[in-house]
Parts: structure tokens; C-alpha cells; sequence
């Protein structure tokens, strides 16, 4: 049940719901599957999967919650040779040009037709409110992903004041001075072994680098030439990795075995009493690193923050 990437948002008001409050507007909303002439679905669904109905997870200050999308697989090639079969079919009967909006409505009545034929392709989101830190932290690699979810959130909830951090700095201006000055990293951090490089002008150059020593010449030559640091791998307290971006969002989080083991050993009775431990013990983790980074990130403007903003 471990977070592989993370998207957070700031809460610009107190959430107020508790879990039964919380499950009991989610249930209005549920999963189903599409039906025949649906091209997509999005709902609710139990973050325990088959161990539990319940769509709240509940574990202290945090709240699990998880949303299930089906998406209908229609090829645009297919749709277009169909299409252009039946152009071609009708142009030789009737000896007349077929015109544009005429193939828009072929195409519309071709995909009404194929719908039902088409696979599914299904696709589960999680995430979780930190009641305490006032964040909604989506497992999620693209902001798209996370605005998916949290749209759908708003949309069951009626409303839901949200936005992403606002920074003092901007995140590549600090992340770039960690590369010329590791000495500037905040306690607890240190830098991995992979970086993306920019050069912020229209259609600059761009350098990645794996597997590399990020504090040295070879780095150096690139930031003197003007570029910054959009992607950097960081390790925090021996307790997990990740690929901090300049817009917020870490990907390809990794815990480290010491805390992979702990939650092994808390929850050794069963599935269920594992799922909870494994939960519980990454957000624990997260309540500490998010805000942490933050901070070595510049830290919040709090004053940008208004209960009217939302995303």
C-alpha cells in the first residue's frame, strides 16, 4: 500500500469531516462500471480492495480514501478505417462527396456502435488527508493524475479548498543551490545520484544525469552555463528517497528496509492488520518529510493562501 509518487495539496480551510461523515459522501458516488455506451466511469472504491467495503480507511489523523476509472479502449485508427470504409461505401452507391459534417456524424454513430465491443482499461488512484498537517497527498506521477481525483473529490463533496503550496522561493532556484553549495542542504537531506538540468530560456537545453556524482565539475560546467536544477534525487534521514521536482511533485519514492521492516513487524497478524500498519507507518513517515521539505524548499507564503482559492 506504499505511495510510489506523491502530488500534496495545501488545505486552505480546516477539513471538517470524519471518516463516517466522509464515508457516508463518498457512498453517493460509488464505482460502477461503464455501461454499454460509456466511454468512461469514476468512483469510489475500498483502498483495502477485497479485505474491506468500507471507502474511508481510517488510521488516526489520516483518512485513505481511493478512486477507481474505467476508460473504454477505442483505438482512433480503428474508428478511422471504419470510417473511412463506410465514406468510401457511401461515395460509390450514391456517386456524391461526403462531406465534413456528415463524417462527423458517421464518425459519432461508428463509436456509439464499437463502444460495446471495446475493452476496459482500469485505473485506481489513492490518497489521503493529514488531518494535522492540512494535506491531501494523491499517489499520483503527473498533476493530472492528482487533479483527476481531487476534481471528483470537490465534485462529491460540494466543495474543497485546496491548492498547491505556494512557496517563498522557487523550488529551482533552492534545488540549483543545493548543487553549487551542498553545505545548503537542510539537515536530514542529502543528495542522491540523479538530476534534470534546464536551461530556463525558450527551448533550452536540457541535461539528465543518473548514476552520477552531483557535486563536482562535471555538474558545475552546467550550472555556470546558466542551467538549473528541475529534478533531483534526495534521501531524507534514512527513511526514504525520491526525485523531488520543481513542481512539487516526487516520484519514484522508495522507504528504506528499516521502516519497510517495522511495518512488517506491526502488523504481522493478518492482511488487513498488515494493510493498516503499512499505511499507518507512511504517513507518519510523510507527515514528517513533506513539511520538512517544504521547508528546506524555502518554506510556505501562508499569505498567499485565502479560503476563496481552490483547485
Amino acid at each position: 500500500m506504499w505511495f510510489k509518487n506523491l502530488v500534496f495539496y495545501r488545505f486552505t480551510q480546516p477539513f471538517k469531516l470524519n471518516a463516517q461523515e466522509l464515508q457516508e459522501k463518498l457512498e453517493a458516488s460509488p464505482f460502477v462500471p461503464c455501461s454499454s455506451q460509456e466511454a468512461t466511469r469514476f468512483g469510489w472504491t475500498s483502498p483495502m480492495g477485497k479485505l474491506s467495503e468500507e471507502l474511508v480507511h481510517a488510521s488516526g489523523n489520516y483518512l485513505l480514501i481511493s478512486a477507481k476509472k474505467e476508460e473504454k479502449i477505442l483505438p482512433a485508427s480503428v474508428v478511422k478505417d471504419f470510417l473511412l470504409d463506410k465514406v468510401e461505401q457511401i461515395e460509390q452507391e450514391q456517386d456524391r462527396k461526403v462531406r465534413k459534417k456528415e463524417r462527423d456524424a458517421l464518425k459519432d454513430e461508428i463509436i456509439f456502435e464499437l463502444l460495446p465491443k471495446a475493452f476496459s482499461r482500469f485505473q485506481t488512484t489513492s490518497a489521503y488527508i493529514d488531518l494535522k498537517e492540512g494535506l491531501l497527498i494523491v499517489d499520483a506521477s503527473s498533476a493530472k493524475r492528482a487533479e483527476d481525483l481531487s476534481s471528483f473529490l470537490r465534485k462529491t463533496l460540494g466543495s474543497l479548498p485546496v491548492t498547491i503550496p505556494a512557496m517563498n522561493s522557487a523550488p529551482s532556484a533552492i534545488m540549483t543551490q543545493w548543487l553549487s553549495e551542498e553545505s545548503s542542504l537542510a539537515a536530514g537531506f542529502e543528495l542522491g545520484d540523479e538530476a534534470e538540468l534546464k536551461d530556463p530560456r525558450e527551448n533550452g537545453a536540457i541535461i539528465r544525469c543518473k548514476q552520477q556524482e552531483l557535486v563536482g565539475e562535471e555538474i558545475d560546467v552546467h550550472l555556470k552555463a546558466g542551467k538549473q536544477a528541475v529534478k533531483l534525487a534526495l534521501h531524507y534521514a534514512d527513511n526514504l528517497s525520491c526525485v523531488a521536482g520543481d513542481d512539487l511533485i516526487l516520484r519514484r519514492l522508495k522507504f528504506s528496509d528499516l521502516v519497510l521492516e517495522k511495518a512488517a513487524e506491526m502488523g504481522a497478524e493478518d492482511a488487513a492488520a498488515a494493510f493498516d500498519a503499512d499505511f499507518t507507518l507512511m504517513a507518519m513517515e510523510l507527515s514528517t518529510f513533506i513539511p520538512h521539505l517544504l521547508e528546506a524548499l524555502g518554506g510556505e507564503n501562508k499569505d498567499a493562501y485565502a479560503p476563496a482559492i481552490a483547485v
